[in-house]
This record gives structure tokens, sequence and C-alpha cells, in this order.
């Protein structure tokens, strides 16, 4: 008997108990902890009636500023390193600013745009894979086509992304979660967001969809530093191509965060314009109460500290039992990241789905395979999400015994074959 028939055989009888203890563990989204949010409760009382009006007299319980509260665009200008006319302060879903932009470039247009995207004979917007599934979801909804990059260890394929914009008119954007990547926790470095930025399009309303979700969201180390992209576009002559997204939805409450939309002040101006019919005015109080309980980006910056000190012994057992039950089989490879909500698995070609079915036989809830490539389809059938931060570390520990023990049943004997 080989030693991976005997890892396969003993495989098998671990499942076998495994199933028996029906474990129940969902891993299938980045979602913070009970731990996590506790640590945002005393905004709960964090106001007074008599705070609810600005310098002014302005009575933040009612109807109007549409773009965000002063107080918060000083915030949250300062966390997204622009300046306080280069963003509007929305509500609690930047997921919902994302969706907004597009669904406004379809119907509208962009600063730039000939015409409506939606009046083009196609639209089509580059996904560096693996990626976020949210993205994809958008783009299919308003039915824009979706192109693939490879996604490298410095950010997207930036030969394969200069390539496809010099060439095609219909590629309008393309999608960036620049620091911590969803779900490979790659941070892009100072060349590649350069590269971006002088990218020769053929579109001549080419936009880079910024979604800095990670931010601040470090392991432990403290948050990597990514190059300004609006500063860099504006070197380059194209000031207008970034529009950057960000929010608090795992940094306080992912229910009741805040959202916020940033670029140049033309590309402010076109959103707020668009936006404007859509509502008299976000939820101020929750901005207000945002700025209190902060104080200044140093506020965020600590309070990234502690959730670091909850989530960093997940990712941790995460590691450490990948290393001790998968390394030198040569079935299975996967990142370390220092930030950010994923760790990115890829089996051999063709397991990842069978692993996940396999997986839930022993109550283990995974993201869809799949899921991490434009419509759900990933043409190697082999790259799996898992999202740490929500089961304790015994979960997780648990959890990654059904992981490891399924990725053994399934790729085992492909790799014998």
């Amino acid at each position: 008997m080989t030693s991976n028939d005997a890892t396969l055989a003993a495989a098998r009888d671990r499942f076998e108990r495994l199933k028996r203890a029906n474990a129940m563990i969902d891993m299938t989204r980045g979602k913070p902890a009970p731990e996590q949010l506790d640590l945002s409760d005393a905004m709960l009382n964090i106001l007074t009636p008599e705070e609810c009006a600005d310098v002014n007299g302005q009575d933040y319980r009612n109807y109007g500023i549409g773009h965000g509260i002063p107080e918060a665009k000083k915030l949250f200008a300062d966390f997204m390193g622009v300046k306080p006319s280069e963003i509007i302060v929305g509500g609690n879903s930047s997921l919902n600013l994302m969706y907004d932009t597009l669904a406004g470039a379809m119907l509208f247009g962009l600063p730039g745009s000939a015409k409506p995207w939606g009046k083009e004979d196609e639209v089509s917007i580059l996904c560096p894979v693996p990626g976020y599934d949210r993205h994809f979801a958008i783009c299919e909804q308003l039915g824009i086509n979706m192109i693939p990059v490879t996604m490298t260890e410095t950010g997207p394929d930036m030969d394969e992304v200069e390539r496809l914009v010099a060439a095609d008119t219909s590629i309008r954007a393309i999608w960036c979660v620049p620091k911590y990547s969803n779900p490979t926790g790659v941070t892009y470095t100072d060349e590649t967001v350069d590269r971006l930025a002088s990218l020769k399009a053929a579109a001549p309303d080419f936009r880079i969809l910024w979604d800095n979700a990670y931010a601040v969201h470090h392991l432990g180390r403290g948050p990597e530093r990514v190059k300004d992209i609006l500063g860099a576009c504006r070197a380059a002559g194209n000031p207008e191509r970034p529009i950057l997204f960000g929010s608090t939805s795992k940094i306080t409450w992912p229910g009741a965060g805040v959202a916020v939309i940033a670029g140049s002040e033309t590309t402010i101006a076109d959103l707020a314009q668009k936006m404007s019919f859509a509502t008299i005015g976000p939820d101020k109080i929750n901005q207000l109460r945002h700025v209190k309980f902060f104080g200044d980006v140093d506020g965020i910056v600590k309070l990234m500290d502690a959730h670091a000190e909850i989530i960093a012994p997940k990712f941790a057992a995460v590691e450490r039992v990948l290393e001790e039950r998968l390394a030198g089989l040569g079935i299975a490879s996967w990142t370390k990241p220092d930030g950010g909500y994923f760790v990115s698995v890829d089996v051999l070609p063709g397991c990842a789905s069978a692993v996940i079915a396999k997986a839930a036989e022993a109550g283990l809830k995974l993201t869809p395979a799949g899921a991490t490539w434009p419509y759900g389809k990933d043409p190697e059938d082999r790259n799996l999400r898992l999202a740490p931060t929500m089961p304790s570390v015994e979960e997780i520990e648990r959890a990654m015994e059904i992981f490891c023990t399924c990725v053994e049943l399934v790729c085992l004997p492909k790799l014998a074959g």
C-alpha cells in the first residue's frame, strides 16, 4: 500500500466519524462574528437629542443633506484618502452604491460617455479571477458582459489588462479590490496601480471600480499600504477614471454601517445629480454616531486592531490544519493572507464541486463552487473560498478537519488516476 493509499483509507474512516458528528458549520460568507459586532455597541447610546444638529443649526433628524453631513464627509474623506469635495457619504451599503453607479451608467452614461452604456451594442467589464461574486452578480443582473482576467500576486495580470482594454471599445471598466483582495488576500503593488492609472483605453469613458472593502482589515500586522489611485489617475491625465467605494460594514455593523463613494469632483457631481432623484437624504443620525464613535481615522484603526485580535486566531487555525493535513500531498494550494476575510484554496482541476458536495454531507456549508468566477463558472472547477470569521476557533478546527478530509477523498483518487 502506498502512502497515498493509506492516507485515503484513513480519510474514508475519518469521514464516516465526521458525518456521524453532524457538525452544522456555515463558512459560506465573510460575516463578522458576534464578538466583532459587540465592539461597536457603544454607538447605540452615543448621541443625545441636542447633538442631532450641526453647527449651523441644521436638524439631522429631518430631510436633506443628500451628500452626507460635513462631519462624516471630513472623517471618511480622510479614511478614503480624498478631499471632502470628492466624496459622498450614503447609507449602510457600498454594494448599493456600486449597483446604482453601474445602473446609472447603463441608463445615462458617465462623464465622457458618447451615449448611455445600455444603448451600446455591447458593454463589458474586466473581472479579476478568482474574484468577488457580488461584483459579478451586479454585472449579470444589468446585462453587462464579464471578461475574466487572471489575478496574480501583485494584482490583475496587467499585460492581459492592457492588451484587452487597448483593443476593445466595449470594455468600459475593471473591478478592483485593491487591498486584501476577495478571496486571495492580494494587495496591489504601486506598479499595478500606476499601470491601471495610465492604461491606454479604447473606450473614452473607461472606469476603474475601486472597491476598497478591506482598507484597514488586517490580521495583526497593521493595515498594508496601497497607492492612492485617484492621485495616480490624476497624474496620468485620467482624473475621472477611478470610482472608489468603501464602507464600515466589516468595521462597525454590516446592517447599520456607513457607505461612501469617492472620485474626482466631476465624477461626484455626476453621481450626486443622479442620486438626487432616488433619495432626499441618507441616515444622517447614523453618520453622526459613527463620527462621534470613531473621532478620527486613528479611531477606526484602533477598532480594527481589536477586530484582528478576534479573527487572527481563526485564520491561524485554518492555516495550521491545512499545513498539517494537506501540505506535501500535491492536491491543494492555498493563500496565506495578512488581512481581509477569506482564504482561497485551489484543488486539483475538476474537484471543487465534489469537495463542496462531500463537505455538505458532513454538515459543513461552503461557498458554491464557481462563485469566484463570472456567471458562477470556474472553467477548471478548482477554486474554493473559505470564510473563517463567523465560526469560533473550535468550530473552525472542526470545519477544517471536514474540509481537508473531503479534499483528500475527492482529490487523491484523481491524483492516482
